[in-house]
């Protein structure tokens, strides 16, 4: 079933479409699942918690033994990320992300219409270049959720996930 992706009024409205819980479980080439839980936090802050838990590499996968090693590394561990949504000190809607691995970001809402008329997009300066996250509806059910690294031939996908009410 398809959720409804109405966004709201006032500076959060963007973000409506988002809040609650939602999973995401991918197979390959790693198994894992991401739980991510958009809730007001407060008047003027959306806050999320997401949390991913990685499995071992499946013996099928064809995988490189430098790329087996590196993901059985993660196996049975979890990565978490905190982040809040909310206007900045311009009253742009910004970010702000902070992950278990020390990482932080911050970036800004902007359009991503070569993905969806109705995406919602966060662009933010990494120090590997400029990145962005990227919210769609899904047309059956819950979203989509994509990263991206800009290239000089456009937008390269590092990883994508179908979200749906946890």
């Amino acid at each position: 079933m398809a959720i409804n992706w109405k966004k709201a009024r006032g500076k959060l409205g963007p973000l409506a479409p988002i809040l609650g819980s939602w999973v995401a479980a991918i197979d390959k080439p790693m198994p894992m699942s991401c739980t991510r839980t958009y809730a007001p936090f407060g008047d003027k802050y959306v806050k999320l918690e997401a949390q991913w838990a990685f499995s071992a590499p499946r013996a099928s996968a064809k995988l490189t033994d430098a790329q087996r090693a590196a993901m059985q590394a993660y196996a049975g561990k979890a990565y978490r990320e905190i982040a809040f949504f909310g206007p900045d000190k311009s009253g742009a809607l910004a970010f702000w992300s902070f992950t278990s691995d020390g990482k932080q970001s911050e970036g800004k809402l902007t359009a991503a219409p070569d993905i969806h008329s109705a995406a919602i997009c966060f662009e933010a300066q990494m120090h590997a270049g400029l990145a962005r996250q990227v919210f769609w509806p899904d047309a059956e059910e819950g979203f989509r959720w994509a990263v991206e690294s800009r290239t000089k031939k456009g937008w390269s996908r590092f990883t994508e996930h179908h979200y749906r009410p946890a």
